[in-house]
């Protein structure tokens, strides 16, 4: 018997997408709170951009379900439409329109928009809507995409790589909106290669690999994943550790090492006691040292299908 789906703003139960023989999205199950913003991350050909088709209805699922505020995302995608917005990986925009008419139009898409807002968010991303979309460079033609999306103030922003092309100040530009945003009550799907914005934003992680979710949390829960990294300076020899439970990757530097420590960090204090250790600092691992740990060397390449669409 299917569950019954609450309204969550995103929920998913065995979601799949198979292209021929290559399987795209395996059997995914994924929950998305409203007001929640969600990293969703994974090589190219992971299965990131395949989801966010799904989940718009702009592709149909081999197998498996996907609900947006409880509704379906395949048999009811116009309703579902008018609870989101996005913010597309590609987007071919009209070359003859100026940016206003860019907005216009797409607010009529869309069917509501904060003009107010609207205007605030031209002024902040430093967009002139007066030119036209051909003489605008690609940084400019993505302000207008987040713009557009950002605007409705809909219920779930669905966004594929919304940054690419924006320099730092816009970049910066686009994290206060987002903040605004979850502070507003909408939900955030966040696809993006940008670990750091991720990190900034993001208040769980999904980790996609070959299609399939592998690891999914806060970034607190899921610090488990990677080792924490030590740094010691010594008054004088720097003791051998190479026997130590625990450490790894032991790097020598004249008076001082560095080394990761996985699990607890008790063996690694009793071999640094009467060391004469002079300062010992230690960080918790970034998300992207957290990435690497799951992934290794073993990233995967893009997954394409000749005419299918195979996305990442």
């Amino acid at each position: 018997m299917t569950k019954a789906f609450t309204k969550l703003a995103v929920r998913t139960e065995a979601l799949s997408k198979r292209y021929g023989d290559v399987p795209a999205l395996v059997d995914l199950d994924l929950e998305m709170a409203p007001g929640e913003v969600l990293g969703y991350l994974g090589p190219n050909g992971a299965g990131k951009t395949t989801t966010i088709r799904l989940l718009l209805g702009l592709i149909k699922p081999s197998g498996g379900r996907a609900e947006i505020f409880g509704l379906d995302c395949e048999a009811r995608a116009v309703e579902a439409h008018r609870r989101v917005a996005s913010v597309p990986g590609e987007a071919n925009l009209w070359p003859s329109l100026t940016g206003a008419e860019t907005l216009h139009l797409l607010g009529q898409a869309h069917g509501e928009v904060d003009a107010k807002y609207q205007g605030s968010l031209v002024s902040r991303f430093e967009l002139d809507p007066s030119k036209k979309v051909r003489a605008y460079s690609r940084g400019n033609r993505q302000k207008l995409l987040i713009i557009g999306a950002l605007m409705t103030r809909a219920d779930l922003l669905v966004l594929d790589e919304p940054t690419t092309g924006l320099d730092p100040l816009m970049e910066q530009a686009f994290r206060d909106a987002i903040r605004e945003a979850r502070a507003n009550g909408q939900a955030v799907f966040l696809s993006s290669h940008v670990l750091s914005e991720v990190e900034a934003l993001c208040d769980r992680v999904a980790i996609l690999r070959q299609g399939r979710l592998i690891e999914m949390g806060s970034l607190e829960g899921m610090r488990h994943l990677s080792a924490v990294n030590v740094e010691v300076t010594f008054a004088g020899d720097v003791p051998d550790l190479s026997q130590t439970a625990g450490v790894s990757a032991v790097v020598r530097d004249g008076h001082s090492l560095r080394c990761q420590v996985q699990g607890p960090v008790q063996p690694l204090l009793d071999a640094l006691a009467g060391a004469g250790v002079t300062r010992l600092t230690s960080r918790e691992p970034s998300l992207e040292e957290l990435f690497l740990s799951l992934y290794g060397d073993d990233r995967q390449g893009k997954a394409e299908v000749d005419g299918a669409g195979v996305g990442s």
